[in-house]
């Protein structure tokens, strides 16, 4: 619901991105492919377990906002997808780099979406308030208010791309 917990998943996935994407490019030749996509899920629930265990000891106020969504970090379908189809064709190197490109696009997205809503819902960014509080519609900072954010932005980037 912010731009600084957008900000704070993004880069919690994009660690979780990096991380699994290497491991798994070093590891592709050893698993059989009746097990990949197990052994796969086995690399970045590892991952995801230790940046949650990291986010709780030094950054305990994001951890506790962000609640259940940093365990959901394994079901997430950009990590699995890109360890499918990236990291487990390429090396090492090339992989920390599809994982570097994919998460800083994530943690973008992430973050405009949770400022969009914040000033929208809040009437401010990053906590800092602007001052206008008299009325803000309470969608924008409930569960809905991300979706409906999400859907103007897709729109309004579709308008800029087409050409």
């Amino acid at each position: 619901t912010s731009a600084e917990n957008g900000f704070g998943m993004g880069v919690a996935t994009m660690a979780v991105l990096i991380l699994s994407n290497l491991v798994i490019s070093l590891i592709k030749n050893l698993i059989p492919d009746k097990v990949r996509i197990p052994a796969f899920i086995v690399v970045i629930a590892s991952f995801v377990t230790i940046i949650s265990m990291l986010m709780q000891a030094y950054v305990p106020a994001l951890y506790a906002s962000l609640g259940v969504f940093i365990p959901l970090i394994v079901v997430n379908c950009i990590i699995l997808g890109r360890a499918e189809a990236f990291a487990s064709k390429n090396g090492p190197v090339a992989s920390i780099f599809d994982g570097i490109g994919i998460g800083l696009g994530f943690t973008l997205s992430l973050t405009l979406v949770g400022a969009v809503r914040e000033v929208l819902g809040s009437g401010a960014i990053f906590g800092y308030s602007f001052g206008i509080t008299d009325y803000m519609p309470l969608v924008f900072v409930l569960a809905p208010g991300a979706f409906i954010v999400l859907g103007y932005l897709m729109a309004l980037f579709n308008k800029f791309l087409k050409k």
